[in-house]
């Protein structure tokens, strides 16, 4: 592999520097480099940051390839900056094996657009009724650590605390989907203002906060660790915070969507605003922010959710729920954290590359941009504004809830392991 010298980026935001690639690592940071032989890369003052790192991605593969595969959906992440995504279990069929796991861990292996770590399910066929096969899942090849039937609740609580024990003995961790079902029966959007106008079934706060309430207790009482996906109102804030605040082992995610999006665009009745779960209020976006800032939200994770055009483009009440993120997760990092002078680089290189990192157990990603270590980093420019084009994704997918908006930032380079998979925009 020759070597790489990327020249003149602001690395996590700072004063520019050069950086040498040798191989598959970083060999060098300074000023002035040089390296005979060496590719160039001229950076001109965009920010380098370490390759990022999604803890919550649905690749689709096995099973619903109309949507999603493990090759379409890692170009879509190395597409925005990725080198690693851990891919959802709730695939067809549902990844509750070491068979499954090991198959989407060795489709990664073969597409090398990014890592692809497989989550394994919590239970067998995300039915909630029986513990799904852990231990053989983390022994396996694939090494699964994280858990989640994100899609549904573990809503047993004694099914939820036998998985908080279990994954105790490895080090893994549960990623919950907070969702009271009952709660939510018939749901349609955010229960409020916007609910009650429009005649939709209202999702209501409380069936978010309930669940994760009820979880962290249970994470204090086994000694385990739990993980709350895409937390959206700002009552889960407090919840988290005051979690935190005991000492309890609990890390949370924030959608881009939810930092930006609100529920009065659901006024519109474009299905594509309809997603799980539902965009809430100005009230709870500003919360989230604010979360993500401080800390107590830990991790920005896409919920990339991809769907082909008919599950979408159909009224309301039928269209799935989801939206695709991965090719546009950072932009909006940029447009409401960054932007808003609420995140720094660095604190945007801790939010989506080293702490998603460090609670997936992704070995090799989510580590300093210096000398000896992984060359997998992503080149920013900051300095663009444009809109969005769902037409020139690389995801299969286009069911995004940005289209035609203008949105800052682009990535023009990923590495993964020194090997370039997204040059200039374009994918290698």
């Amino acid at each position: 592999m020759s070597k790489i010298l990327i020249r003149g980026a602001k690395v996590l935001g700072g004063e520019p520097q050069d950086v040498l690639i040798d191989g598959g690592t970083i060999a060098e940071v300074g000023s002035g480099l040089s390296a005979e032989g060496a590719e160039t890369v001229e950076a001109d003052g965009k920010v380098l940051l370490p390759g990022l790192v999604d803890l919550h991605t649905h690749l689709r593969e096995p099973g619903r390839e109309d949507s999603e595969t493990v090759l379409t959906g890692t170009r879509a992440a190395a597409s925005g900056g990725y080198t690693t995504v851990f891919a959802m279990a709730n695939t067809f069929p549902v990844a509750d094996t070491a068979g499954v796991v090991e198959q989407v861990w060795r489709l990664g292996k073969e597409h090398g657009y990014c890592d692809v770590q497989p989550i394994g399910a919590v239970t067998v066929g995300l039915e909630g009724r029986k513990l799904a096969e852990l231990g053989a899942m983390h022994e396996s090849a694939a090494g699964v650590t994280v858990f989640s039937d994100d899609g549904k609740c573990v809503h047993d609580a004694v099914i939820m605390r036998r998985a908080l024990e279990y994954v105790k003995a490895f080090g893994g961790v549960v990623a919950q989907h907070a969702q009271e079902p009952r709660l939510t029966e018939g749901a349609e959007m955010n229960e409020g203002i916007v609910s009650a106008e429009l005649g939709l079934g209202g999702w209501p706060a409380v069936a978010e906060e309930s669940i994760i309430a009820r979880d962290v207790l249970l994470a204090d009482h086994v000694g385990s660790r739990v993980h709350i996906c895409h937390l959206s109102t700002a009552g889960s804030v407090e919840i988290v915070r005051w979690a935190k605040s005991r000492g309890i082992a609990v890390t949370a995610e924030v959608t881009p969507h939810h930092l930006l999006l609100t529920d009065e665009l659901v006024r519109t009745y474009n299905p594509v605003y309809k997603v799980n779960p539902p965009l809430r209020t100005e009230r709870d976006v500003m919360a989230l922010r604010e979360a993500l800032a401080d800390g107590t939200i830990d991790i920005v994770a896409t919920d990339h959710a991809p769907h082909p055009h008919e599950d979408k483009d159909c009224e309301w009440a039928a269209a799935a729920m989801g939206m695709v993120g991965l090719e546009t997760a950072l932009s909006v990092v940029q447009e409401t954290m960054v932007d808003t002078g609420l995140l720094d680089w660095a604190g945007v290189a801790d939010r989506m590359s080293v702490k998603p990192a460090r609670i997936g157990q992704a070995t090799g990603h989510g580590r300093p941009v210096s000398a000896g270590e992984p060359a997998n980093l992503t080149l920013v420019d900051t300095a663009y504004r444009g809109p969005v084009e769902p037409a020139g994704f690389a995801s299969r997918s286009r069911n995004t809830p940005y289209e035609g908006r203008e949105l800052p930032g682009r990535v023009t380079h990923t590495w993964l392991r020194g090997k370039a998979t997204l040059v200039d925009g374009k994918l290698t």
